[in-house]
C-alpha cells in the first residue's frame, strides 16, 4: 500500500480499479456522496454524461461506474469504478470529488480516498486531514502521463458546495422548481445516511451494495450546457425546461422541443373520459397516451418528440385540462426496498442491479387492467418494443423479474391505487470459489460459481466431456432455481471451447450439468478473450471481444468438417444478445450485423462443434448492397444485410429453399444494428422502411422495390 499526502502523486495499476470514498461511521454526522467527473485537455466536462454519480450511475464508454455504498469494521465508503484502459483517448483526466449533506467536511470522521486493485491489493491510500467548513471537496484525480495512468492527492475544498465545485468544470447547475402532483427527481438525490440493509463490504475488493435513492426533494441539478448556452442532450432523452399549456375541450396542441423520449403528463378535475393521444404527420392519431375516467386525474406516460417535426397532441375532455411536457430527468426514482405508490399512469426509473418488482393493485372500480411495462434507455425511440412485467385484470399481488438498471418503468394502465417495491434478490447459497476459479467434478450435478471480479463479466473456459451421443447439457438457474434456459450444448458448441459468464455483473451463478462425464470449468479475465481487430479463424466454440463502431462480420466455415456454425452478438454490460448469421452448416460465407450498444462493449460469440474451422472478419457498411435509387432488385443466399435508401415503401420478398420454402425472416436494424422490429416471416410483400435490413434465411433470396 502506497499512503501519499496531499498534492503528491503515485502509479496505478493498468487493470479496472475500485475507488472508495470513505468516512467513519459515527452517529449524527453528515453523509458524503462520492462523483466521478471525466474531463478533456481544456479540463471541461465535454457533456452531461461525463459526470458520473449515484443516480447516473454508469458512463456511456462504460470505463466508469458508480458502484454503491457498503459499510465494514465502523466504516463508510462510496465505490466507484474505474477501467482506465478503456478511457476515450480525449478524456485527460478523472476527478474525484465529494460533496456533504447535512453539515461540512470538518464534520466528518476519518475521511479518505482508497484505490484498490480488483486483486484486492490497496493501490494508494489518501487521507484528508485539513477539512473545515467546506461543503464539496475534490479528493484526487487521474490523468495520464507518458501513456500510462497516476494518481495525485489534491485536496482542495469548495464552500460553495457542489454548485461551486461543478462551476469549475464547465457544470451549470440549475435551481429545481417547486413540484406540484407526483415528487419528480430532477437528476440528483441524496442519501441521508447508509441504507437500511445495505451489503457490508469486509474488504476493499469486496463488491457494495448499490446506493438507493431517497429523497423526497431533489438539490439543485448539474445541467451541462455548451459554449453558446444551448441545452445539451442527457444520457437518456433531450434536457429543457418543462412546458405546458392549460386549455378546455377538445383541442390539437403542438410543441416545438429536442428530438427524442418524453414524459407527457395530463391533470384535470373535471367528470368524464379524458384522452390524450400523439399525432403522426398527417395529423392521425399515432399513440395513446392517456385515456382515463378517473376524476380528480393526474398522470405521466411515455411519447416520443419527432426527429423532423413537433409534438403534436389532441386532447379530448369537455372540462379543462392542463398538459406540461417533461424531460426522462422527471422520472420517479424507485429505489431498493423502497415502495412507490400511485394512482393511473406514472413513470419510474430504477437504477439498481436485478431485483424483484413487487406490485399490488386494488383492482379499481370495476376490475380495471392493471399493466406495467419496462424500457430499456437505448430502445425508448420504438416504445412498442418493451418488457411486459404486469398485464392483470383486477386485483394484484405478484412478483415479476426486474432488470438491471438503468431501466424506465412505465404504469401504463391503473385505474385504482397500486404500490410497486423493487426488493433484493435473494444471495444463492454456494461454496467458497476456488482461489484458482477452477471448478472441477465428474456426471451430473448442480455447481454455484462464484464471479472473481463482480460488476464484470468473466471468461469461461470449459471442457466437459459427452456421457452419451446426444451430447452434454448445460442450464443457467436463477436465483429460485428455475432454469433461464439451455445454455451450452455439446452438439452445438462441443465439448471444449471458451464463453462468456456474469454477463451483466452478477456476482455468482448457478449452473446445471446434464450428461456429462468428467468436466472443467475456469473462469479467466475477460480482457483474455482475443480482440477482433481484423480476420480472426478458429476451431470449435470462442468467444471473441470487439471494441469498434457498430460493423457488418463475415462468418464462414474453413474445414472440411460438415457441422453448426453460428455467430451471435453479446453486448456487456446489458447481457443482450442477437443473432448475427448462421451457416446452417455450408461452406458458404454469411454476412450479419455486428450490433454494439452506445454504454457497453461487444463480443462475439462463435459457436461451432470441436472439429468446426471458421473465420470471422469485420467489414464496412458500405459492403452491404444496396436497394434504392436505381436499383430495383438486390439477391443474396443465406444470411445477409442490405441497406435501403429510399423511403418506406413496399417490398417483394423471395426466396428459395428446398425443404423449407417459408423460412425467411426480414428484420430493421435500428442505428447501432440492432434487430428493433421484425418485418415479416414469409415470402411475399412488406412495408419496409428506410436504413439497414438483416435477411435470415438459408436459399437463394430477393428484395425487390414494389412501389
Amino acid at each position: 500500500m502506497t499512503h501519499i499526502t496531499k498534492g503528491a502523486n503515485a502509479p496505478v495499476p493498468a487493470g479496472p480499479l475500485r475507488v472508495a470514498v470513505g468516512r467513519a461511521a459515527a452517529p449524527g454526522t453528515p453523509s458524503v456522496d462520492a462523483s466521478a467527473l471525466l474531463l478533456d485537455a481544456a479540463g471541461r466536462v465535454r457533456g452531461d454524461a461525463d459526470l458520473v454519480f449515484h443516480n447516473q450511475p454508469l458512463h456511456p464508454s462504460g470505463a466508469v461506474r458508480h458502484a454503491g455504498v457498503g459499510r465494514a469494521d465502523g466504516q463508510f465508503a462510496e465505490w466507484l469504478e474505474l477501467d482506465l484502459p478503456n478511457v476515450e483517448a480525449s478524456v485527460q483526466r478523472v476527478v474525484i470529488a465529494g460533496s456533504c449533506d447535512g453539515g461540512t467536511f470538518g464534520q466528518v470522521p476519518g475521511l479518505y480516498l482508497q484505490v484498490v486493485a480488483y486483486d484486492g491489493t490497496i493501490a494508494v491510500h489518501y487521507e484528508v486531514t485539513d477539512a473545515s467548513t467546506e461543503t464539496a471537496f475534490v479528493l484526487g484525480e487521474f490523468y495520464r502521463r507518458d501513456g500510462a495512468w497516476r494518481f495525485r492527492a489534491v485536496g482542495q475544498g469548495y464552500d460553495s458546495g457542489l454548485a461551486g465545485l461543478a462551476t469549475d468544470f464547465g457544470i451549470e447547475v440549475a435551481q429545481p422548481a417547486v413540484p406540484r402532483g407526483p415528487v419528480v427527481n430532477t437528476g440528483v438525490s441524496k442519501v441521508a445516511g447508509p441504507p437500511a440493509g445495505a451489503t457490508p463490504a469486509p474488504n476493499p475488493s469486496a463488491p457494495a451494495a448499490p446506493a438507493p435513492s431517497t429523497a423526497p426533494a431533489a438539490p439543485p441539478v448539474p445541467a451541462v450546457r455548451g459554449a453558446n448556452g444551448s441545452k445539451s442532450v442527457g444520457p437518456f432523452g433531450p434536457k429543457f425546461r418543462p412546458w405546458t399549456r392549460s386549455g378546455r375541450g377538445d383541442r390539437e396542441i403542438s410543441v416545438k422541443l429536442p428530438a427524442g423520449p418524453v414524459i407527457v403528463e395530463g391533470e384535470h378535475d373535471g367528470e368524464g373520459l379524458f384522452c390524450v393521444d400523439t399525432l403522426d404527420a398527417e395529423k392521425k392519431p399515432d399513440r395513446l397516451v392517456h385515456n382515463s375516467g378517473l376524476s380528480p386525474y393526474l398522470g405521466r406516460s411515455l411519447a416520443v418528440v419527432p426527429e423532423d417535426r413537433r409534438l403534436r397532441l389532441r386532447v379530448q375532455f369537455e372540462g379543462a385540462w392542463k398538459i406540461t411536457v417533461r424531460p426522462l430527468s422527471a422520472a420517479r426514482p424507485l429505489a431498493t426496498g423502497e415502495e412507490v405508490r400511485g394512482t393511473g399512469p406514472e413513470v419510474l426509473r430504477w437504477d439498481g442491479p436485478a431485483a424483484d418488482l413487487e406490485g399490488w393493485f386494488d383492482g379499481g372500480r370495476n376490475s380495471e387492467l392493471f399493466c406495467v411495462e419496462s424500457h430499456e434507455p437505448d430502445r425508448l425511440t420504438a416504445l412498442h418494443n418493451s418488457r411486459l412485467l404486469f398485464n392483470e385484470i383486477g386485483r394484484v399481488d405478484k412478483t415479476a423479474p426486474l432488470q438491471r438498471g438503468p431501466v424506465f418503468v412505465a404504469v401504463t394502465n391503473g385505474e385504482g391505487d397500486w404500490r410497486l417495491r423493487a426488493a433484493p434478490i435473494p444471495v444463492l447459497d454456494g461454496s467458497a470459489a476456488p482461489a484458482d476459479s477452477v471448478y472441477k467434478g465428474r456426471r451430473d450435478t448442480t455447481v454455484t460459481l462464484a464471479n472473481p471480479r463482480p460488476g464484470h463479466p468473466a471468461l469461461l473456459e470449459y471442457d466437459i466431456r459427452n456421457a452419451d451421443d446426444q451430447g452434454h447439457t448445460v442450464t443457467l438457474l436463477d436465483e429460485y432455481g428455475d432454469s433461464d434456459g439451455e445454455w451450452l450444448n455439446g452438439f452445438r458448441q462441443g465439448e471444449r471451447g471458451t464463453d462468456a459468464l456474469f454477463t451483466t455483473g452478477q456476482q455468482q451463478r448457478t449452473l446445471q450439468i446434464r450428461r456429462a462425464g468428467k468436466w472443467r470449468l475456469r473462469l479467466l479475465p475477460i480482457e483474455e478473450a482475443p480482440l477482433l481487430k481484423g480476420p480472426l479463424e478458429g476451431t470449435g466454440s470462442a468467444l471473441l471481444r470487439y471494441q469498434g463502431p457498430p460493423t457488418l462480420l463475415t462468418l464462414s466455415r474453413t474445414t472440411e468438417e460438415a457441422g453448426y456454425l453460428a455467430a451471435h452478438a453479446l453486448n456487456h454490460p446489458r447481457g443482450q444478445r442477437t443473432l448475427i448469421a448462421d451457416t446452417d452448416t455450408r461452406r458458404r460465407p454469411v454476412v450479419g450485423p455486428l450490433w454494439v450498444a452506445p454504454e457497453g462493449s461487444c463480443f462475439v460469440r462463435v459457436q461451432a462443434g470441436d472439429k468446426v474451422g471458421w473465420r470471422v472478419e469485420p467489414v464496412p457498411l458500405d459492403e452491404a448492397p444496396e436497394i434504392g435509387g436505381r436499383t430495383e432488385r438486390v439477391t443474396g443466399r443465406g444470411f445477409g444485410v442490405v441497406r435501403h435508401t429510399g423511403p418506406e415503401t413496399e417490398m417483394l420478398l423471395t426466396h428459395d429453399y428446398d425443404m423449407l420454402s417459408d423460412l425467411i425472416h426480414l428484420f430493421e436494424l435500428d442505428e447501432n444494428l440492432f434487430p428493433v422490429r421484425h418485418i415479416g416471416r414469409s415470402r411475399g410483400t412488406h412495408r419496409v422502411p428506410g436504413g439497414f435490413l438483416q435477411v435470415r434465411g438459408f436459399g437463394e433470396w430477393g428484395l425487390e422495390r414494389r412501389g
